[in-house]
Order: C-alpha cells, then structure tokens, then sequence
C-alpha cells in the first residue's frame, strides 16, 4: 500500500477552508456546511440564493483552477464504476441528512465552536470512514483496483 504524506498541501488546504468557513461566518453570519448551502438553494431567493450559488461557483472553480494550475494535486482516480460512485455519493447524502450536517458544517464550523453535538457528530463520521476503509480493505485483500 502507497500513500503520500504532504504536509504542506495537507495545511495549505486546511487554511483555506478554515479561511473560506471564517470568512462565511464574518459576511454572511452562516456556517459553512455544504450540505445545508446546497439543500438551501432550492428554496433560497434573492441575495441568500446569490451566496449561496458564488460559494459553490468558488468550490468548483477553486477546484478547477488548482487542477490547472498544480494537476498532481488530482492525480488519484477512483478506481471504481460510475455506479458505485453515484451509491456511495447517495450513501454520503443520506448520512448527512441523518446526521443533520456534514462534514464541513460539523467537522470544521461545530468544533470550532466547541459545539458538543457537532464534535460528537464529527468522531462517528471518522469512526464510520474508519471502519469502512478497514472492512472494505480486509474484503478486497487480493482483489485489485
């Protein structure tokens, strides 16, 4: 097994999300869960529709320009089907609307505040993606990508 320790993209990402989530608190008053901006969208009008639409336009084109600009930085591919990938991606958001939050909105704003509920919710994610990592590993010992 390969895996790559960066710490400095590791940090550099790391402050630019807490930057971003900083940022959303001191314009906007809101906690930057992606979840929730995105759910929000579809009943959201006026200046709450525009936020919300330029923080996800921000995710998407910040994403991108880094993929042009540094293009390892997105060198892993899942070696999975379509299909599994739509599954999981339903799984996630499921999970977070069970969980009234993601990982974004707990794991960074919620702690953050010390938020007992957002620090619970964020050590069953980690709990939950551990396991599914070991579990799946343990299952796909000799299986291939």
């Amino acid at each position: 097994m390969h895996t790559s320790f960066t710490p400095l993209a590791a940090l550099a990402g790391g402050v630019l999300i807490g930057s971003a989530a900083a940022l959303l608190w001191a314009t906007h008053g809101r906690i930057a869960g992606i979840t929730g901006i995105v759910a929000g969208i579809f009943r959201a009008r006026g200046a709450d529709l525009e936020w919300r639409l330029l923080f996800i336009a921000g995710l998407l084109g910040g994403g991108r320009l880094i993929a042009w600009a540094w293009p390892a930085a997105f060198g892993a591919r899942a070696p999975r089907s379509a299909l599994a990938l739509v599954a999981g991606g339903l799984l996630v958001g499921f999970g977070t609307r069970l969980a009234n939050g993601c990982t974004s909105g707990h794991g960074v704003c919620g702690v953050a505040r010390l938020s007992v509920r957002s620090i619970v919710a964020t050590v069953v994610f980690m709990a939950a993606g551990i396991a599914t990592v070991a579990i799946t590993r343990r299952l796909m010992v000799g299986a291939g990508p």
